[in-house]
């Protein structure tokens, strides 16, 4: 069964996206992109790659857009109350960076087993940190209720128009950097930079195929395109934590449904593999989720031969335990 407003078409807009692009410029430099022939042979199949790299932005991660989008976009007097996020860390990290830059009260709720050097950022950036709940499920639930009881703006990762808009403005940035880009391969785990690469697409480079990517022992969203019906959540067992999504999300759901040319699962011991060769090449410690377009794109390599493919290196932030095990084969 689909829940209603299962649809962000009406509401996730190019226009809309323009216009985050124009609020966020003031505060974020646009984001490199690089072609590395050692990849490049690594892929094969005649294939040029761009590496669209988010991890030089504040807080390593392009979900620095997503957050400096959702809090310039409210009302002064409303940001002035606070904004409050649920995160495993880099949505918080960016609504934390964002509340820093305009001045504004930021609570972040994060599981109580999260990463602690995320949770320190989070804190250095000057956000109130709250630990709370054995998964994401359940910490979200206790950040709805501090909302409420507090009056502060709810920032969903997910479900919220300028949260994706801000992910959209990558993509803006990458067909104005490289023009001749004929695909991408996005990791998906709420779907915003999904979405937002498919609405650019439609508006300015119809002929440009986005594809999306999964971990195998993250599959939710993935069945969620595959079946077309909301169910029970998938656990996750990834190691990537940023598409570690056990189910799918209302705003995001159609769009990725009708959107994406193709969407597959890879192993994390692709993803893993991704990684160090991404490390050993570009010299770019990516996260999981930074790396997982990577690993898809070896999958999806045989069809699009020939052709100038797109990854996004969508964040760095790989904890220092995780980098020793990954780098060193024991990942």
């Amino acid at each position: 069964m689909l829940p209603p407003n299962t649809d962000g078409a009406s509401e996730i807009t190019i226009n809309r996206i323009l216009a985050a692009r124009e609020r966020i410029t003031p505060y974020l430099s646009a984001s490199p992109t690089r072609n590395y022939p050692l990849l490049d042979e690594l892929v094969g199949y005649g294939i040029r790659v761009l590496v669209k790299h988010e991890n030089h932005l504040p807080v390593n991660s392009f979900k620095v857009r997503n957050g400096l989008s959702a809090v310039t976009a409210l009302a002064l007097d409303v940001a002035a109350r606070g904004v409050i996020a649920a995160s495993t860390g880099n949505h918080g990290q960016g609504v934390a960076y964002a509340g820093r830059q305009l001045g504004i009260p930021v609570v972040i709720f994060v599981p109580a087993n999260n990463n602690p050097e995320k949770n320190a950022l989070i804190r250095a950036l000057g956000a109130e940190l709250v630990e709370v709940g054995a998964s994401y499920d359940e910490c979200i639930s206790h950040c709805k209720t501090r909302a409420e009881q507090d009056g502060l703006t709810l920032i969903h990762s997910t479900n919220n128009a300028d949260v994706i808009a801000g992910a959209g403005t990558l993509t803006l940035e990458l067909v104005e950097q490289h023009p001749e880009v004929s695909a991408m391969v996005v990791a998906v785990g709420g779907g915003s930079q999904a979405v937002g690469a498919i609405t650019v697409a439609a508006a300015h480079k119809p002929s440009m195929r986005v594809f999306g990517v999964q971990s195998a022992e993250a599959p939710g969203q993935f069945e969620l395109w595959r079946t077309g019906e909301f169910s029970t959540a998938i656990p996750s067992k990834t190691f990537a934590e940023g598409i570690a999504t056990a189910r799918g999300y209302e705003m995001t759901y159609g769009l990725l449904r009708r959107g994406l040319e193709d969407f597959v699962l890879v192993s994390d011991k692709s993803i893993a593999q991704a990684v160090r060769d991404l490390w050993r090449v570009t010299h770019n410690l990516a996260e999981g989720a930074g790396a997982a377009g990577f690993a898809g794109l070896r999958e999806l390599a045989p069809r699009l031969e020939g052709q100038t493919v797109a990854v996004i290196m969508s964040g760095s932030n790989l904890d220092t335990q995780r980098a020793i095990r990954v780098l060193s084969g024991a990942l």
